[in-house]
């Protein structure tokens, strides 16, 4: 090595040791972590979005009368799909809560149909939907915790000069919207 190629490596050294103490590397890893979990947040509600029309037209053909429930399913899924395309995590919680209430309804008319609770197809669908449903609560809580780690780790000293040089900020958690979840249930043995 030339004496010229020595004096720039050796004034280039303190620079490299650091930007590698600085953090960038991590929050670059942490944050395509957190993408990752966001991604399978999509996939999961993706994935129950997919499944609802199958469950309501197996319904539909049992239950031929209960119309209103099968448009609300339709709009609300309709609505996820949406969101999910979109990708604000906002939307996807309040579009996911917003199709929990009439899919629940959906699944409370099979109980009306002894026929359709037996049915083959029905039966593999409701497990499908179920199967979905704790894959969302699992991914609900890989992003949660890649938010946590990432967060945690941009507010921390050098990393947070090195986040707000390079533009990166905290993100936002997948918080559950569901409808009165803040609300403790009344419970009301009179009757």
């Amino acid at each position: 090595m030339n004496s010229i190629n020595r004096c720039v490596l050796i004034a280039l050294a303190p620079l490299l040791a650091l930007l590698g103490a600085c953090g960038y590397n991590t929050i670059q890893t942490y944050d395509e972590q957190v993408n990752a979990a966001e991604a399978q947040i999509k996939v999961q509600l993706q994935r129950r979005a997919d499944l609802v029309p199958n469950l309501v037209e197996t319904v539909k053909g049992y239950a031929k009368q209960e119309q209103t429930v099968f448009t609300e399913v339709a709009e609300a899924r309709a609505k996820l799909a949406g969101a999910v395309q979109g990708g604000n995590l906002e939307q996807m919680a309040q579009a996911n809560a917003a199709l929990t209430a009439p899919l629940g309804r959906l699944l409370a008319i099979a109980e009306n149909y002894p026929q359709l609770k037996s049915n083959e197809n029905f039966r593999a669908l409701q497990d499908q939907l179920e199967g979905t449903e704790n894959r969302i609560a699992v991914a609900r809580q890989d992003y949660n915790d890649a938010v946590n780690r990432y967060n945690a780790y941009i507010r921390r000293f050098p990393q947070v000069l090195t986040a707000r040089v390079i533009g990166k900020g905290p993100r936002p958690y997948f918080e559950l919207q569901t409808p009165g979840a803040a609300q403790a249930p009344k419970v009301d043995f009179s009757k």
